[in-house]
């Protein structure tokens, strides 16, 4: 056994605690379809969006644990599956062709035309831009449709072992539906063979022996239908235990508010006959009010918005830490989960294997973490970008340049995309809320105290503990009631903004002599918003 794949064995990171109930799981029940499962499902009725990377990344994660745990003893897959056989309840105000769309309601998600005129439905349209998305971020997967696995043949196995168990299914349903529903709910949702649509109607007869039901159909005839082959889809719950069963998933993950339910798609599968799949249940994002994130709303951070302002590793950080804790998603994260994300590469060569193998860098990468680089951090990167007033990658590196000679764009790349992303988020994110002040009083005192302690440096200096402890000296030398308020007070005065990173470690990115006429000018009442 592997050094990592003993401490697995033990290892508190979350992606090895779900590991090992899965092979726990494997060990009791065994495998289904000769591999280890690891599913997560989408509905194709919108784009893919945030909380899809977080699912599959997270996934992701866990499979690697389980890789890790058992040494590759078992095959894996990690499937991820489309429910595009959804009738479609509505048309999404943002899409073009309304009055088409509006003619097809109720038609499983492929079998309405595509609106935008590229591909063969509306769901075949989403699936491509799920997986053009996954594939962006190199996830490895097996993509599923819904549609195929009713019209292929692949799910009727279970479908007939589901109408066998019809009775047993309602059990499990009625209690779960009001009054109303109760009357008319049926596990099986017929395809009308006139109108195409998915229907939501009792069944009138079922033949578990003929493998058929029997409902009214839209014109107000009497169709019997074989529940195989495409003519029927499951009821969303029903559906979820269904899948469970059929392709023997062994983990899925998904968000709290799938968790009420899932005590239900759990009785479905064993009424199937096979043991659930080891579950997770994940919090939900919230916006920077605390209110949950809501696509129709625009209360929250999408992919794209992520990623102009910073790489994939980051957002891969930000989803591995504490995901059953509710979290704020909105663009005052970005830096921070930078930042962390940089802290875990550069701490990671030095830890032993057990501190290694809980570092999120470690799951992040599936085991091979990149060099860190630069100690360069991307908080300090924006401060930069706002004290010299810089427009281009060029500006910074000339900072850079003096600061750490030995580094260049070609020996730290991702520090040269961490500078464009900076950048851009200054522009769009910083900038337009900056509020400079003038100094009062006593921060005029200190900070005049602390020019004279800057110019008895070397004006060389680039050591910003060196120079972070002149700026605590000049802060003590006033009778500040907490020393926080003149380290906020010199970042509003000379920023415009209420905090940054450590004033000695911008003080030496930028130059001694740099950040010195700064805080000069501000003395002298310049207006530094104009840079």
């Amino acid at each position: 056994m592997t050094d990592f794949a003993a401490l697995a064995q033990n290892a508190k990171a979350w992606p090895f605690e779900q590991a090992r109930l899965v092979k726990k799981r494997v060990e009791k029940s065994g495998m289904k379809g000769g591999a280890v499962i690891f599913e997560t499902g989408y509905g194709p009725s919108g784009l893919p969006h945030i909380g899809t990377f977080g699912e599959v990344a997270r996934t992701a994660m866990v499979r690697h644990a389980f890789r890790v745990l058992t040494e590759d003893q078992y095959p894996t897959k990690l499937i991820a599956f489309s429910d595009d056989m959804d009738g479609m309840r509505k048309v999404p105000s943002n899409l073009p062709n309304q009055d088409m769309l509006t003619a097809h309601l109720g038609k499983p998600l492929t079998d309405v035309p595509d609106p935008f005129g590229t591909h063969d439905g509306f769901a075949q349209h989403n699936n491509a831009r799920l997986r053009a998305f996954l594939d962006s971020f190199g996830f490895e997967y097996e993509f599923r449709s819904a549609t195929h696995e009713y019209r292929s043949g692949a799910f009727d196995e279970a479908l007939i072992r589901a109408l066998e168990k019809f009775d047993d299914i309602m059990a499990v349903m009625l209690p779960t539906l009001g009054a109303e529903r109760q009357a008319t709910y049926s596990p099986f949702l017929p395809i009308s063979p006139t109108t195409g649509r998915v229907l939501y109607v009792p069944m009138k007869a079922i033949d578990a022996k003929a493998g058929t039901i029997t409902f009214e159909d839209e014109d107000g005839t009497d169709i019997t239908l074989p529940v195989t082959g495409g003519n029927t889809k499951l009821q969303w719950k029903p559906d979820f235990g269904m899948r469970w069963a059929a392709l023997g998933v062994d983990f899925e993950m998904f968000g709290k508010d799938h968790q009420a339910n899932a005590p239900v798609y759990s009785k479905i599968c064993r009424i199937l006959g096979v043991e659930p799949p080891v579950q997770y249940v994940y919090e939900l994002f919230l916006d920077d009010q605390g209110e949950k994130i809501s696509k129709s709303k625009g209360n929250g951070l999408a992919v794209e918005d992520w990623l102009r302002y910073a790489p994939q590793e980051s957002l891969s950080q930000y989803m591995f830490q504490k995901p059953r804790t509710a979290k704020r998603l909105y663009f005052d994260v970005i830096p921070k989960a930078i930042d962390e994300y940089r802290q875990h590469l550069r701490a990671y060569p030095d830890q032993e294997p057990a501190k290694q193998i809980e570092n999120p860098v470690y799951h992040i990468h599936s085991g091979e973490p990149p060099k860190a680089g630069s100690e360069i951090g991307y908080s300090l990167l924006l401060n930069l970008v706002s004290a010299a007033n810089a427009h281009d990658k060029a500006t910074l590196w000339g900072f850079i340049a003096k600061y750490a000679p030995d580094t260049t764009p070609e020996t730290d790349p991702f520090l040269d995309r961490l500078a464009g992303y900076a950048l851009a988020y200054y522009e769009d994110q910083v900038k337009p809320h900056k509020t400079y002040r003038a100094p009062t009083d006593m921060e005029r005192a200190a900070m005049e105290d602390l020019v004279q302690r800057l110019k008895a440096l070397d004006p060389a200096e680039t050591d910003p503990e060196v120079i972070q402890t002149e700026v605590y000296a000049a802060g003590k030398s006033q009778d500040f009631e907490n020393l926080r308020d003149w380290f906020q007070g010199l970042y509003e005065v000379l920023l415009g903004q209420s905090q940054g990173p450590r004033f000695g470690g911008l003080a030496a990115l930028y130059g001694l002599p740099g950040a010195i006429a700064l805080i000069e000018r501000a003395l002298a009442g310049e207006d530094l918003s104009k840079g």
